[in-house]
Order: C-alpha cells, then sequence, then structure tokens
C-alpha cells in the first residue's frame, strides 16, 4: 500500500478569486499571531489525524502560496499541490480565449484527480474556519465507509444557515433537505441575508423566499471515496456541452453531489457541525473573525502559534 493509499487525505479548494472581498483571503492574516483562517483548519486537521494534505491553486500562485503558506506544514504533513486552470478539460473540449475565471469547485476537486485518484479524501475551502471538531468528525468517516454500499458512499458536515450569514451583505449557500441523517438533496441559493429581522433569499428558480435559519446547508466540507472521478468527469462533460462558452458560469461541486444522489449513484451521510463556522465574505467581516480567533487562543483552544 503506498502513502497516498493509507494516508488521511484533506484537499484545500484555494484557487478562488475572492472577488466580493476584494483580495486573496488565503493567505491574508487573521489569527493574533498571523495566522491565516487555512492555518487553523490544517492545525485541527492535523491533531485529528490528517497527515497529507493537496493544495487545490492556481499555477500561478505556487511560489507565493507554497512560500507563505506550504512550507509552514513541511514538517507536519505530506504536502502536495494540483493546479486548477482553466484549459484542464475532458476529453473533446477546449476553454474559450476570454474566459478569466476557474470552472467551478466541482472543475478543482476533478483537477486533483491524479493526486486523489488511489485515496478517500476530506474537501475544504482554504477561506473558511470550521472548528477542530469538524475534522475529528471527518476522520470517523473514513471508518465508518460502509464498503458493502454498491455506490459512493460520501460524507458531509452540515452547518446552520444562520450561523453562516455575513452581517454586511447576502451570501450564496447550497441549502439541504435530509432525511434520517442522509442527504436528500442541495439547492444552491442566491443573496440570502437578513431583512428586517427575517431571513431571504433567492431559490434556484430566482423566486425569493423567507427561510427559517435552521437550514442545514453546505460549506463544501465533504469527504469521498477515489472512485468519484468518473462520475465527476462525465457530469462536468454535460456542463461543458452547455456552458463551454460561457464566461461566468461555474461547475459547483454541490450540484455534482445532488445529481449523484438523484440518480441514485451515491449515498451522502450528513454529520451536523458542533462547531461555529466563520469566513470573511466581505472587508468588513475582519474584524469579528480577529475578535473570536483572539478568544479561543484567550480560551486555550489554540496556542499562542500554531506553526511559528
Amino acid at each position: 500500500m503506498t502513502s497516498k493509499e493509507s494516508s488521511p487525505t484533506l484537499a484545500v479548494l484555494a484557487a478562488g478569486l475572492g472577488s466580493r472581498y476584494g483580495g486573496l483571503k488565503q493567505i491574508e492574516p487573521f489569527g493574533p499571531s498571523g495566522e491565516t483562517l487555512m492555518d487553523y483548519s490544517i492545525y485541527d486537521a492535523h491533531r485529528a489525524g490528517f497527515s497529507r494534505v493537496v493544495f487545490i491553486i492556481r499555477r500561478e500562485m505556487k511560489e507565493a502560496f507554497d512560500r507563505k503558506v506550504g512550507q509552514k506544514y513541511q514538517n507536519l504533513l505530506e504536502v502536495e499541490y494540483a493546479f486548477q486552470e482553466i484549459n484542464d478539460l475532458p476529453e473533446g473540449f477546449s476553454s474559450v480565449g476570454n474566459r478569466e475565471r476557474p470552472w467551478g469547485t466541482g472543475h478543482a476537486v476533478w483537477a486533483a484527480r491524479k493526486e486523489l485518484e488511489n485515496c478517500s479524501f476530506s474537501v475544504i475551502n482554504a477561506d473558511d474556519y470550521y472548528g477542530p471538531d469538524t475534522f475529528s468528525e471527518l476522520i470517523l468517516t473514513f471508518s465508518r465507509s460502509e464498503k458493502q454500499y454498491s455506490a459512493l458512499d460520501c460524507a458531509m458536515i452540515g452547518f446552520r444557515l444562520r450561523e453562516t450569514l455575513s452581517e454586511h451583505g447576502t451570501v450564496s449557500r447550497g441549502i439541504c433537505k435530509t432525511d434520517n441523517g442522509l442527504l436528500l438533496s442541495v439547492e444552491e441559493w442566491s443573496e440570502i441575508g437578513l431583512v428586517k429581522h427575517e431571513i431571504k433569499g433567492k431559490n434556484s428558480i430566482n423566486n425569493t423566499e423567507l427561510l427559517s435559519g435552521e437550514e442545514i446547508v453546505s460549506m463544501n466540507v465533504w469527504a469521498f471515496p477515489p472512485t468519484i472521478f468518473p462520475h465527476l468527469e462525465n457530469q462536468f462533460s454535460t456542463f461543458l456541452s452547455e456552458y463551454r462558452n460561457s464566461l461566468k458560469s461555474e461547475f459547483y461541486l454541490p450540484f455534482a453531489v445532488d445529481d449523484w444522489i438523484s440518480s441514485k449513484n451515491a449515498q451522502v451521510k450528513v454529520y451536523p457541525a458542533h462547531c461555529s463556522w466563520m469566513g470573511v465574505t466581505y472587508q468588513r467581516d475582519k474584524e469579528k473573525v480577529r475578535d473570536q480567533l483572539a478568544r479561543f487562543k484567550k480560551e486555550g483552544i489554540y496556542p499562542d502559534s500554531l506553526f511559528f
């Protein structure tokens, strides 16, 4: 058995441009000793038992990313890189010349197919804080996997919608329907925010509706077997058949998972998050996140510095 086959692997989605935020959130310091949000995720993942990390980035980020991020973890985990490139597409497809953005989170995971093809793995966003218990739960999903299940055996950590909102603008979220601990569907909602003490958002058919705030949402925390890649490629090819000339359309990972479920190709267990999510969608979100991380240090949840 190779190292890749035996190592609990964490795939980190770090190729986003951070357009609403106005900068590269992945390498901005938020912690009291200059830690990035990704530093907390890697620290929590390592102490939960992950021993390998694959950063999915844009190739032009590699030098700066490795210098500011990857080198900090070299003595703790096996560090590898996969590159999400606009022209990395399934056979028979080519990208339009003027497209500038990557093709979305589904494409990002597919772009790491060679680095992840021999191992079960978890996926997270680089610019979110998930908390220590999230990674402990992810590690447990590998041992809970039902080997007798004939289709894709996957898992997701679900967060409460009201805990993932911003006070400074609207957000998009994948709202989940569940039954008896299993994911039934994921629907992408947009423009979700507080309006006169009510939570409103637009569903997938662009209708504005009220939300309770108790809905389970996907924050891109998944556990997958390596057998997802042929399915992911087929779905990405279908997406490209319709949107290959689009400059902005994106192939989202939750869309792929939703399709696996509806076609009965996957079973996705949902485990509730026991930690509060934190993220920085807008510049004005920074102060709240920094204050909370400082409190975590004061409470002893994290040491004075994570890696320095």
